[in-house]
C-alpha cells in the first residue's frame, strides 16, 4: 500500500510540472483534474486502517476535484472562447525549471519531517508543500483569470495533501467544510471570469488596470 500511496505522490509531483509548462489552458484544466482525482484516493492509501471520514473524504474529493470543478471551469473557457496562456510573466521551460527547483528544494527542507505513523510514507509532506509552491508561481505568473484559478486549484491541492495527515483527527465535518468551500470559490470565481471577459472582452487580469481610470 505504501508503494502505492508513493507512486501517486511522484506522479502528483509530475502533474505539477506538466501544468507549469502547458500553455494550453484546456490541457492544464484536465492535468488539474487527474490530479484531484488522484489526490481523492491519497485518503485511502495513507491510514492503515481506513475509517468512514477517510472514504467520504476520498469520495467527495475525488467527485468535486476530478469532475464537477473542472467541468465547471471547462464552461467558463468555453464561454470566454480562449486557449492558450500567451504572454506569462515567466516563461514556460523557464517555470518548469522554477518548479523542478520548488520540488528539490521541498524534498531537502522537509525529508525528514515525516510523521511517526506514516514513517513509509516519507513523500507526503514534501509533495504537499511542493505542490503548494507550483500553485503560487501558477498564481504569480500566468496573466489569464482562469490560469489563476488553476494555480489556486494546485495550492488547495498541496493543502489537501497536509490535510490527509490529520482526517481521522479532525471532525468530518470540518473537512467536508473545506471541500465545500473550494467548491463555492471555484463557482463564484467562473462567474467572474464570465463578467470580466464581458466587460474587457480579455481575460488578461493586467485589463483590470483600466478601472483606475
Amino acid at each position: 500500500m505504501t508503494d502505492i500511496l508513493n507512486a501517486v505522490l511522484v506522479l502528483v509531483l509530475v502533474l505539477n510540472l506538466f501544468a507549469l509548462g502547458t500553455s494550453r489552458l484546456a490541457a492544464v484544466i484536465r492535468i488539474v483534474s487527474f490530479q484531484g482525482a488522484l489526490l481523492g484516493i491519497v485518503p485511502l492509501l495513507a491510514h492503515e486502517h481506513v475509517g468512514l471520514p477517510a472514504i467520504l473524504a476520498a469520495a467527495v474529493a475525488v467527485i468535486l476535484k476530478g469532475f464537477v470543478i473542472p467541468s465547471i471551469m471547462m464552461r467558463a473557457l468555453r464561454d470566454a472562447n480562449i486557449k492558450r496562456e500567451v504572454e506569462p510573466l515567466v516563461g514556460f521551460m523557464p517555470s518548469i525549471i522554477l518548479g523542478a527547483a520548488a520540488t528539490a528544494f521541498a524534498l531537502v527542507l522537509t525529508g525528514g519531517l515525516t510523521p511517526s505513523a506514516h514513517e513509509a510514507a516519507s513523500l507526503i509532506i514534501p509533495t504537499s508543500i511542493a505542490t503548494v509552491l507550483v500553485g503560487f508561481i501558477l498564481l504569480t505568473t500566468r496573466y489569464k483569470a482562469i490560469s489563476q484559478v488553476v494555480g489556486y486549484l494546485v495550492l488547495e491541492n498541496g493543502i489537501f495533501i497536509f490535510g490527509v495527515l490529520l482526517v481521522e483527527a479532525i471532525p468530518l465535518v470540518v473537512e467536508m467544510g473545506v471541500l465545500l468551500d473550494l467548491f463555492v470559490g471555484i463557482f463564484v470565481i467562473s462567474i467572474i471570469t464570465n463578467h470580466i471577459n464581458q466587460a474587457f472582452a480579455s481575460l488578461d487580469t493586467r485589463r483590470l488596470d483600466a478601472l483606475k481610470e
